[in-house]
């Protein structure tokens, strides 16, 4: 079973609010076939602490106008990785280095992305980079791999963020 289309069209607006504030490196992942706790992580990059939060706000007010709700945000106050949960979809905004770091895309890279209108696309255009050699894809940004556990990940990777 695929990500609801609920869920594909909470990603792109969460995608678009963050595009309008810079961030870089935008992907979606649909990890509903991996995770029960939620359809689509949306994964995107900010150059330090004040870009972070400017991007979660943005999320936030958008997510709030197209009736999402929510549930859980962490991470917020030292803005490295912040984890919003909004239940269908779970949007983590990192600085550059923690994404580097922690790689969520190649962690979840067995999953398919979510294609992403072409004004979500990163300010820069560049695509996320797992390594692998993969890009983006026309209309969307992301990376593409086979293999990985995402079911080892699923406990780290979603509940990762430090706490607010």
């Amino acid at each position: 079973m695929s990500a609801t289309p609920d869920a594909i069209e909470l990603a792109r607006t969460a995608a678009r609010a963050a595009a309008e504030r810079k961030a870089e490196q935008i992907i979606a992942i649909d990890v509903s076939e991996r995770l029960a706790l939620t359809d689509v992580f949306l994964i995107v990059s900010g150059a330090n602490d004040r870009q972070v939060r400017s991007i979660v706000d943005a999320v936030d007010e958008a997510m709030f106008k197209a009736g999402a709700k929510r549930k859980m945000r962490e991470g917020f106050d030292e803005a490295r990785w912040v984890l919003i949960d909004y239940g269908d979809i779970v949007v983590h905004v990192q600085q550059t280095e923690d994404r580097e770091f922690y790689s969520l895309e190649r962690l979840w890279r067995d999953c398919p992305l979510i294609d992403l209108p072409t004004d979500a696309d990163a300010a820069d255009g560049a695509a996320g980079d797992a390594g692998d050699g993969a890009g983006a894809t026309a209309g969307a940004v992301g990376v593409v791999g086979a293999g990985g556990d995402a079911g080892a990940a699923a406990g780290g990777a979603a509940g990762a963020a430090p706490a607010e």
